[in-house]
């Protein structure tokens, strides 16, 4: 009858420790961008999230709480995307349609506390050659 023991390691705390860190230096960082970033029902505030499955993006008005627009990948349309850049291109593609057919010419966008890079920059630009601007 051999016994195995559970070796608890110190660095599962350490890494719990930097997980921690990382996610609240996460959140500073978009109230920070959240303090100087505003929208109203003239020039809405756009939003993207990337998770590791979905995209979702929002059109929303700060002035009334009100979202205006929402689009995601769990929609059956765009089921099929992954959230990546080219995921991103064409939900950012999308998107910028939506807007257009509701009128809104000008956006204030909201990279969510994550650099101008990548995915993010693909949705912005994507947007951009929809004639929506920032």
């Amino acid at each position: 009858m051999s016994a195995e023991k559970k070796v608890r390691s110190p660095h599962n705390k350490i890494l719990k420790m930097k997980l921690a860190k990382k996610r609240e230096l996460a959140q500073k960082r978009r109230w920070r961008i959240r303090k100087k970033v505003y929208g109203t029902k003239g020039r809405p505030r756009v939003t993207v999230c990337f998770t590791n499955k979905n995209i979702h993006a929002q059109c929303i008005d700060d002035e009334n709480g009100h979202t205006l627009n929402a689009l995601s990948t769990n929609n059956p349309d765009y089921k099929d995307l992954l959230p990546n850049i080219d995921g991103a291109t064409k939900l950012g593609d999308a998107f910028g349609d939506i807007l257009s057919k509701h009128g809104v010419n000008t956006i204030v966008f909201d990279r969510a506390g994550r650099k101008y890079h990548g995915s993010i920059k693909a949705f912005a630009e994507s947007l951009r050659s929809k004639k929506i601007k920032f």
